[in-house]
């Protein structure tokens, strides 16, 4: 097997993983938001003209985004954000590990992003229509602390 047998990967093929276990319910439609930026600062240069400098100041991400069809209340990920986000802060918010694997052919996976201290930020569904005969779909927001490509 060659390191280029599944370059460039296919990207429909994929699984998320709730805190290290793969779950049932746990497939979705579109995964997003797989990303990491170094946040730019600009510095003028007394008497430099031609350029500004842009110094490094700190690493942000953004949500990570997931749509599936809407799941059953007994769904972990559908406990989870109704914990955090109708919960009213009664309790504290419990952080867990979410890990998105890009999936060759054969189930094995390609590729693999960690996504530290996630918790939901926001949950909503897609509007509901009667001239159209589509899935109802939800979608998850979660925030990280940090996140790292494993594969």
């Amino acid at each position: 097997m060659s390191l280029f047998d599944d370059y460039p990967p296919a990207a429909f093929y994929f699984t998320v993983a709730l805190s290290g276990s793969l779950v049932a319910d746990m497939a979705f439609s579109e995964v997003s938001g797989i990303a990491t930026e170094i946040e730019l600062e600009p510095l003028t240069e007394g008497g430099e003209n031609r350029f500004i400098h842009q110094l490094p100041k700190a690493v942000k991400h953004g949500n990570l985004e997931l749509k599936r069809g809407i799941a059953s209340m007994l769904s972990p990920l559908v406990l989870w954000c109704k914990d955090t986000l109708e919960g009213e802060f009664a309790s504290m918010i419990t952080l867990q590990t979410v890990m998105v694997m890009l999936r060759g052919g054969h189930g094995e996976v390609l590729r693999a992003w960690q996504f530290n201290d996630s918790y939901p930020v926001k949950w909503s569904v897609d509007g509901f229509s009667s001239t159209k005969n589509e899935v109802a779909i939800e979608k998850i927001s979660l925030a990280y602390s940090y996140s790292q490509r494993v594969l």
